[in-house]
């Protein structure tokens, strides 16, 4: 067999490829077989009809387009290797000659993963937030922990911002009531912002047993969008009792003897947070810094799956999950459907770029992954998706994704190579430490794992180029 490659452009080529007839004999040989198997000829047993017989009764022709149509693959894969190309997705085959017992000639156009060219690296520098805990923080975060703490108790007062009511809610729409549109006994906080619109100032001012209408459009269901006459009836109003704050609130709500304790404590967890922010900001800035060393060609037909990947699954899975549709959640965005197509473009577009370079990053810096590292990984991921990690694991291994958790902690580890190498400084000239360890000797820094997750949020799990990659080892 010989091949030769011709450069369509940086990401598609065009292979050209002649076979002997002889190299066709496997699969003309295993065609012969496959249509005994199939037909009958009144005076020979099944499976045992002679090829010249096959040919009489069926045509050559037939034979070989099932011997061209089984070795196709074989020469194709085989020609991919012999270019050492990195093919993305199925080919557009075309069959140039086919000379019975002399030769077959075919072309294959396909998308490839462009060669990059990795720059030096080290001069990267960003500046990210200082980290700062101010006595507001503290206060904040104390209120959020008292505010877990509240109780309730029934008031005979009309119902106020902050107090929480019981409520019955009925819905029309052109003056018949909606299947869907019927609640009673919902449990509702005043000013929470979590019901309909409208529902804070229908309710303010009503006691127990008052009621109201008001129009609002709904945000889900069977009328969603539509504008609802809405009629609530308060049964119950309760007025919400926060914990005094002392030491009786520290021992209630942690494990500290007094407030003191509690507030230096709470100091602490806010400082640790905020440095895995900070290390977080530092790594999606020296990412964005990296991209933008490195000139990355991106396969037309490739951005095209990505951009259709990231759409359907934004409004089959993330929109419907939340009873929304494209057209209301670009309404509540305030987008208009060419501005969301821009950013859905842009954010293809890095999400294939970023896992091109630090797939390369990977190839340059020969890194590997480790047992541990995978475990560690899939631990982390089955935790995020609700799933046990045995469950995880075996929808893993079944669904072929293996590769896909491997390729996301090793670009994690390239990730983090290049954070090493980087300056990081904060808002006020100080360099940053992304390996200071805190008093309790954990330690924050741009581990592979942290650089999984944020290598993973820039690329939101490309997943039509690994699609494609499938289609093509398939």
């Amino acid at each position: 067999m010989k091949s030769a490659v011709e450069n369509l452009n940086p990401t598609r080529v065009r292979l050209t490829v002649e076979v002997p007839f002889e190299e066709l004999k496997p699969s003309l040989d295993a065609a012969y077989k496959k249509i005994n198997q199939q037909v009958s000829v009144p005076g020979f047993r099944k499976g045992k009809i002679p090829a010249r017989v096959i040919d009489q009764r069926f045509g050559r022709g037939a034979v070989l387009e099932e011997a061209v149509n089984d070795a196709l693959p074989k020469f194709y894969t085989e020609a991919v290797n012999e270019g050492e190309l990195n093919p993305l997705g199925q080919p557009e085959v075309d069959i140039t000659e086919l000379k019975d017992n002399e030769l077959l000639a075919f072309t294959a156009e396909v998308d490839i993963r462009p060669a990059i060219e990795i720059p030096d690296y080290s001069g990267i520098e960003v500046t990210v937030d200082s980290v700062e805990v101010s006595d507001e923080d503290i206060d904040q975060s104390i209120e959020q922990l008292r505010d877990r703490f509240a109780t309730t108790s029934a008031v005979e007062r009309a119902a106020a911002e902050g107090d929480v009511v019981v409520i019955d809610l009925e819905a029309k729409v052109d003056g018949e009531v909606l299947e869907d549109g019927v609640a009673q006994g919902v449990t509702y906080t005043i000013g929470s912002g979590e019901l309909l619109d409208g529902i804070d100032e229908a309710v303010t001012g009503l006691e127990a047993g008052g009621s109201t209408t008001f129009t609002s459009e709904l945000k889900g269901g069977s009328a969603q969008g539509k504008e609802a006459e809405v009629s609530v009836e308060v049964s119950e109003v309760k007025a919400r009792e926060l914990p005094e704050l002392d030491d009786d609130f520290a021992q209630l709500a942690s494990e500290f003897d007094t407030l003191e304790e509690l507030r230096a404590d709470s100091r602490k967890r806010l400082e640790r947070t905020k440095k895995f922010e900070q290390a977080t900001q530092a790594q999606e800035k020296v990412l964005d810094a990296l991209l933008e060393l490195v000139e990355v060609p991106i396969p037309e037909k490739l951005l095209e799956d990505e951009i259709n990947t990231r759409k359907h699954n934004l409004e089959n899975h993330q929109l419907a999950q939340m009873g929304l549709n494209l057209e209301s959640y670009l309404q509540m965005q305030g987008k208009t459907a060419e501005e969301f197509d821009a950013e859905l473009k842009e954010q293809a577009e890095k999400g294939i770029r970023t896992q091109f370079v630090l797939d390369e990053l990977v190839n340059k810096e020969q890194l590997s992954v480790g047992q541990e590292e995978l475990t560690e990984h899939l631990m982390r991921r089955a935790q995020s998706s609700g799933m046990s990690p045995d469950q995880f694991a075996q929808a893993v291994v079944e669904g072929g994704q293996v590769p896909m958790l491997v390729g996301e902690v090793a670009r994690g580890k390239a990730l983090a190579v290049v954070v090493e190498a980087a300056k990081v400084v904060d808002d006020k000239g100080e360099t940053v430490d992304l390996d200071d360890e805190d008093e309790t000797g954990e330690t924050v820094e741009a581990t592979s794992e942290e650089g999984a997750e944020t290598a993973e949020a820039a690329a939101e799990e490309t997943q039509a180029e690994g699609d494609k990659q499938d289609k093509a080892e398939s």
